[in-house]
């Protein structure tokens, strides 16, 4: 992967200099936040949307962010205007450099924001669900943090069954989120997500597509994914990606009517307003 430039803390620089400290607590255990955006013709989709949920996150575990919103839009623009081709940002803060353990020491957090070329997905998605739970009473639940080792392995065993996301359960054993998506099902002719209180991620895309189309925010059953009529997940560089088996077992639609619906709504609000 091949970045023009990369902002660090107060400035954009290149990315063959660009350093973050070794004991930066983002590094030593995880301790960050973090939001991916797709970048439409040079401009970052939902940028006001994704700094709410930023800062959420943020206050979820502690930082303190010292930028407003104008310095962190100044951030992203000269990351774009330095990389027009970008088709993805990452926002990046973590709890800055700090002694080694998990207290987080007295420095200032970490930005980091970089672009890089947009995310390339097969028409439909393959899903594999693993057997490893999401806590939906954690202590991060819900927020975007740099703790992703579990999504690593999670993903991991999903590529070794054939699929291209993985699907966790939380400690209910309802239906949650993927590694990186959100999921919604099509039972009965109802178009269903698992609700926040499930433990899964307040998606930008999962928020906009509950707010464009009749969704039930409803608690599910795991098995209602491989019995749903059609599913489809959403993310950031997924918009809406229809979903054609689970567990290597295909779904009745590959892509049906309720979510080719979803999928048109959210081209339709794309086409008029890239920060809706």
């Amino acid at each position: 992967m091949t970045a023009r430039a990369v902002w660090v803390d107060d400035h954009l620089t290149d990315p063959s200099v660009a350093h973050v400290n070794a004991f930066d607590h983002g590094i030593t255990v995880g301790d960050g936040v973090f939001e991916t955006l797709e970048v439409i013709e040079g401009t970052a989709f939902a940028l006001r949307r994704h700094l709410r949920r930023l800062r959420r996150s943020a206050a979820g575990l502690g930082l303190v962010l010292p930028w407003t919103d104008d310095d962190l839009h100044g951030a992203v623009r000269a990351v774009l205007d330095a990389d027009p081709g970008a088709g993805r940002l990452r926002i990046t803060v973590t709890g800055g450099p700090s002694p080694l353990g998990s207290d987080r020491g007295s420095a200032s957090p970490t930005l980091l924001v970089a672009a890089a070329p947009g995310a390339s997905w097969t028409p439909t998605s393959a899903v594999v669900v693993v057997p490893w739970v999401r806590n939906e009473r954690s202590a991060v639940a819900g927020m975007k943090t740099t703790s992703y080792a579990e999504n690593v392995v999670a993903l991991a065993r999903a590529h070794d069954g054939g699929g291209d996301e993985a699907i966790f359960a939380n400690t209910r054993g309802e239906l949650c989120e993927g590694t990186g998506s959100n999921v919604f099902v099509v039972v009965d002719g109802r178009l269903c997500t698992p609700p926040l209180s499930s433990g899964c991620l307040a998606g930008i895309t999962r928020e906009l597509v509950c707010e464009l189309v009749d969704v039930e925010e409803v608690d599910l059953p795991l098995s209602a994914l491989a019995e749903a009529d059609e599913a489809f997940l959403t993310s950031s560089t997924r918009r809406v990606h229809p979903i054609a088996t689970v567990d290597g077992q295909a779904l009745r639609a590959a892509s049906g009517a309720r979510t080719a619906a979803a999928a048109a709504a959210f081209q339709a609000l794309l086409a008029r307003d890239l920060d809706p």
